[in-house]
């Protein structure tokens, strides 16, 4: 069975995005996609300029709107499954992270920057933070654009047991091919040493690279990551039919 057509990364015009999510999501009905996730930008750091999810009135909106385009779906086309994701610029604040990101209206959370012990530590504050007031309806996680070179000549197994423990994937993103680049073999080795998941997104900021996922893929066929992508994909069908999964 051939695995899925999936972009978990995709920009609207919530945020840097071109288009809308109605337009997004009738591209890619056309392309035959089966999983889209809408990731529109959440900060206050040096980003803020940047047209953000930065309020909860700007959220609440956002969220309907993908809401009503899942509900369509559900009704009409049983191939594309819609995401309601957010990317998280691990530079914002902490306050500002926790007043305005409820973690359990989401299906999918993108982790952007990640670069340091100390963003994990971070991030782990977060989902705990989460985990405590959200209990079982915690959504996907997953790592935004990250850069191997951070922890490649150090602190790798401290990662992968990091991504381990709380289900965390890595993003083959066709916008940034030299994270993905053979010179970073002995990551994608511990990748598949600790079955850490694996996902594809675009980084999609306009329609012409919704289906930028051929180069992905067949690195994750590179570096025999097939397995780890196939339980991402269970992730996404038991989210689909609205299990929950995170117990960690």
């Amino acid at each position: 069975m051939p695995f899925p057509k999936i972009n978990l990364h995709i920009h609207s015009n919530y945020s840097d995005g071109k288009q809308t999510i109605t337009q997004i999501v009738e591209k890619a009905l056309e392309l035959e996609l089966d999983y889209i996730a809408i990731t529109d930008h959440f900060t206050n750091s040096w980003k803020a300029w940047v047209s953000t999810l930065k309020n909860s009135e700007i959220i609440a909106t956002y969220l309907e709107e993908i809401s009503n385009i899942q509900e369509y779906l559900s009704e009409h086309n049983d191939q594309l499954t819609l995401l309601k994701g957010i990317e998280v610029d691990l530079a914002s604040s902490e306050q500002f992270i926790k007043t305005y990101l409820q973690a359990d209206e989401f299906d999918l959370i993108l982790f952007e920057y990640l670069q340091s012990p100390e963003s994990i530590a971070f991030i782990e504050n977060l989902i705990y933070y989460w985990k405590l007031t959200y209990l079982d309806k915690s959504p996907i996680l997953g790592l935004a654009h990250f850069d191997p070179s951070y922890f490649i000549m150090g602190n790798l197994d401290t990662l992968m047991l990091f991504l381990k423990k709380h289900n965390i994937y890595f993003e083959f993103n066709s916008h940034y091919p030299s994270f993905y680049s053979p010179k970073y073999e002995r990551f994608f080795e511990k990748l598949r040493e600790y079955e850490i998941l694996v996902a594809i997104g675009c980084d999609s900021h306009d329609l012409r690279t919704l289906n930028n996922i051929d180069e992905p893929f067949e690195m994750i066929k590179y570096y025999n990551l097939e397995r780890n992508f196939e339980i991402l994909i269970n992730l996404l069908d038991i989210k689909n039919s609205k299990k929950s999964y995170f117990s960690n």
